[in-house]
């Protein structure tokens, strides 16, 4: 079963998406953002920093529970130069992007170890390998996950499962469509091909993570060569 957080829109929406459509088994989060459709009721609100929320979802579908993946997608973000920022906002990005993460693979962990296999896709962000001004919130929580992400891969890998980070370039969809479009033809002049990258991108390397049992603990960047 693969289990997605954030997967009301954006990225995660995309990929709950695409494994609904080739006829995978999915269950997928949501807090902020309601679903556009729930007529599957595989969604279920859940805030991710509250570990009783997560521990209640997980109880829900414990029967579906096996050959699980987790992808986690939920975050939000805050752009403010440090100096100038609000302690509180900061702190909330790193509560949801680092510690809610945490607080759902520390939940799944121990029926992945029971059934000797699991795989753990994090998703990590080029603004943490680069310095962009306003993003130190954003760039800490997800530079935190490599960390995070290495560490979970070494105590779990004699028991099947795999954790890996995939560290996202700019893609047609989610926030990117939040900056002006004369930013946007900035950032693409950057990139060796001027292109964003498609999301299908995104699907495909999971799906490698998924089918790849000795990639483990590591930091896949696709940037389509940006840095």
């Amino acid at each position: 079963m693969i289990l997605i957080t954030g997967a009301s829109r954006g990225i995660g929406k995309f990929l709950f998406d695409k494994f609904i459509d080739s006829g995978e088994e999915v269950a997928g989060t949501f807090h902020s953002t309601k679903p556009e459709h729930e007529n599957s009721g595989l969604y279920t609100k859940v805030d991710i920093c509250n570990t009783a929320n997560i521990a209640n979802w997980i109880n829900d579908i414990g029967d579906k529970l096996e050959n699980v993946t987790l992808i986690n997608c939920a975050g939000n973000n805050y752009n403010a130069f440090a100096h100038k920022s609000n302690s509180e906002e900061w702190s909330s990005v790193i509560q949801t992007n680092l510690i809610g993460t945490y607080n759902c693979i520390r939940a799944i962990l121990p029926i992945m170890r029971e059934q000797n296999f699991g795989r753990i896709i994090n998703l990590a962000s080029i603004v943490a390998q680069v310095g962009i001004p306003g993003t130190s919130a954003y760039a800490a929580s997800k530079a935190g996950l490599w960390g995070l992400t290495k560490s979970i891969a070494v105590e779990n890998a004699n028991k099947g499962i795999t954790a890996n980070c995939l560290n996202l370039g700019y893609f047609n969809i989610g926030m990117i469509h939040e900056v002006p479009e004369k930013f946007q033809e900035v950032i693409k002049g950057q990139i060796p091909s001027g292109e964003f990258g498609q999301p299908e991108n995104i699907y495909n390397a999971v799906r490698f993570l998924m089918d790849t049992e000795y990639i483990n603990g590591t930091n896949l960047d696709i940037n389509g060569a940006k840095y």
